[in-house]
């Protein structure tokens, strides 16, 4: 019996970062809260087998990001969307309809999950970049995650991965949108930076 092909439609969303799209995907790869950022072959060799397809087929893709129903592609300077979007846009369709996997293995890693050993300060921090901003990253095609908190300084280290990584306004959505809500709602935080900018 001839297996039904899956329906899959694909299309694309632009974010803040030009040498980024996100390609939005009609159901979940992930689950919600739950991001994978590769950003070279080498990293996602052990863990994603779509991502090594796009990095294999497309010499031009630089970083690789999944997460909830899309999966933001990071490209060269060198090329345009114009002459790139279209190819990996069908690529990643007829991938999907081929129900080929999108993870070898599952070895997920929720940085903004709250646990007993957190503090008090920490439980907030986490509760607030899940809640507040962790929707609006992921709408750019990108990923926040909690990273450390210094009790002496105040000061907040982040992850951003996907299409915040490199991108000309993180810094800014850093300083101007993260680091102002944290210090309103958790007054003890002196400043917020990305741990890996």
């Amino acid at each position: 019996m001839e297996k039904t092909k899956k329906y899959i439609n694909v299309y694309t969303e632009a974010n803040p970062n030009p040498n980024s799209l996100k390609f939005v995907i009609n159901y979940m790869l992930t689950p919600e809260g739950i991001s994978f950022d590769y950003p070279t072959l080498e990293a996602a060799k052990e863990a994603s087998p779509l991502a090594v397809a796009l990095f294999e087929n497309f010499k031009t893709v630089a970083r690789v990001f999944i997460a909830a129903n899309f999966i933001t592609v990071t490209k060269q300077e060198s090329v345009e969307w114009e002459e790139v979007a279209r190819p990996i846009k069908l690529f990643i369709q007829g991938y999907l309809e081929e129900d080929q996997p999108v993870f070898s293995q599952e070895h997920i890693s929720k940085h903004n999950v709250i646990v007993e050993t957190d503090s008090e300060v920490v439980k907030q921090i986490k509760g607030i970049l899940d809640e507040y901003i962790r929707p609006a990253v992921e709408t750019d095609g990108g990923a926040i995650s909690f990273h450390s908190f210094d009790e002496d300084t105040g000061k907040v280290k982040v992850l951003l991965q996907g299409s915040c990584s490199g991108c000309p306004s993180s810094t800014v959505t850093l300083k101007a949108g993260i680091e102002n809500l944290l210090k309103r709602m958790v007054p003890v935080v002196t400043e917020v930076e990305a741990e890996n900018m």
